[in-house]
């Protein structure tokens, strides 16, 4: 098979990685790919919302099928633009219909879904302009801290969790008029969810699914989860705590009616569900309709099966066959990120220390080819992952593969794992 990735990050880089391993496939590109999945298939630069820059790279290299990696261009339609093109209907894309991609798109459809099929989840109302003094109002009836969602799209900066109700109202403000740009006209106030969070994985084909392994990931830039959030720090699967008896729980309460509920929204694709294990019971925080980053560095070097099978079989509708074969062990990932990442930072500083890594796999997320160098091109830039009998082994390979690995300015955070216990 002839296969195209759409997008350029460490997800991007784990799902190429994980596909180069499979005897189904013939070709693979990457669009617009990094130094790291340029070592695995073929980069194309194309943008991710180019869809007609992807449709005639489709059609020029015979593409058989496309998994899209990130959000944007679910959310802005790519799958409806090849099931409408009659030049592209029969190319099957992984990934939802712009209807279904609202569970991500759009944070107050999330939570009227969750709502509407009795999923598991904080109490909520969403505020409009006109509606701001309500919104204060409602806020003031909450016990801290407090919760502001901005609705839509934010590259992962919408969320602010404060202490003080003055400075939640303030910023329930700030956001209704333009914080976020379009992003924030309306917000969700949210009730806060104290508990350990997780991160579970699901594919369906609109039907049938399978649960892929789960993993936790740490936003903060700062040890202890201090500091501002960032797309991602680091990564643990599997989770310690969540045992059989809990997953059945997320089966049973959260997966199920969730599928059940996308039935009509063409849905085929990864479903990402952010959870909080409160008291041993399974809350929705969130919905993301792609794999997360950095979970996909820890959750796709667990899993067995042949990866290009498993699309296969999303596509043609036949998950319902398929069982999942996991490798028992733990897969960690710590994140090197650019110096003043998630604030402002450079980029073009040249990575070396690569070829020196023999006890990890080393998954590019920031980068860029020059030459024979490879540089900087993001604030997160390396993903190192490890497998480790079990998290303390697998964070020990990572730390010291990160050791050799140098940039201006790297930083990592030396402390992910530190909430599960040893």
């Amino acid at each position: 098979m002839i296969i195209l990735i759409i997008g350029g990050g460490g997800r991007e880089h784990a799902l190429a990685w994980k596909m180069a391993q499979s005897p189904l496939l013939g070709k693979l590109f990457i669009a617009p790919g990094n130094a790291g999945t340029a070592e695995v298939g073929t980069n194309v630069p194309i943008g991710v919302e180019d869809f007609e820059g992807i449709k005639s790279l489709v059609l020029k290299e015979g593409i058989d099928m496309v998994i899209v990696g990130p959000e944007a261009p679910l959310v802005a339609g790519i799958t409806d633009f090849f099931k409408q093109d009659t030049e592209l209907k029969d190319v099957p894309v992984i990934g939802p219909s712009k209807a279904g991609a609202e569970l991500e798109g759009s944070k107050d459809f999330a939570k009227i879904f969750m709502r509407d099929n009795k999923i598991p989840t904080g109490k909520f109302r969403t505020f409009i302009n006109y509606s701001l003094p309500e919104g204060k109002e409602y806020l003031a009836s909450l016990q801290p801290p407090y919760v502001l969602k901005a609705d839509g799209l934010a590259a992962g900066k919408g969320v602010l969790i404060i202490d003080n109700l003055e400075e939640a109202q303030q910023e329930l403000e700030n956001m209704l008029n333009g914080k976020f740009g379009k992003a924030s006209k309306k917000v969700i106030v949210e009730e806060f969810l104290s508990g350990i969070e997780l991160s579970v994985f699901v594919i369906s084909d609109g039907d049938g699914y399978v649960i892929l392994p789960e993993a936790k990931d740490y936003k903060r830039i700062g040890e202890g989860d201090t500091g501002l959030n960032t797309g991602g720090m680091g990564a643990v699967s599997p989770v310690p705590f969540s045992d059989e008896a809990f997953m059945t729980k997320v089966e049973e309460r959260i997966v199920k009616p969730t599928i059940k509920g996308l039935k009509g929204f063409d849905y085929k694709g990864f479903i990402f569900i952010g959870l909080m294990n409160k008291g041993g019971d399974p809350y929705v925080i969130e919905y993301n309709v792609r794999m997360g980053d950095p979970e996909s560095e820890v959750v796709l070097p667990r899993i067995k099966n042949d990866f290009v099978e498993l699309m296969k079989a999303t596509a043609e509708g036949r998950l319902a066959d398929i069982e999942i074969e996991l490798d028992k062990r733990t897969v960690a990932t710590v994140m090197l990120v650019s110096g003043g990442y998630p604030g402002s930072y450079e980029k073009g500083k040249e990575i070396t220390g690569l070829d020196q890594v023999s006890e990890s796999v080393v998954f590019h997320a920031g980068t860029k080819p020059d030459g024979n160098k490879v540089l900087t091109s993001g604030g997160r830039v390396i993903a190192v992952s490890s497998y480790g009998v079990n998290m303390e082994e697998a964070l020990e390979k990572s730390y010291k593969s990160a050791e050799k690995i140098d940039f201006e300015g790297k930083y990592y955070r030396k402390d992910i794992g530190f909430d599960l216990g040893k």
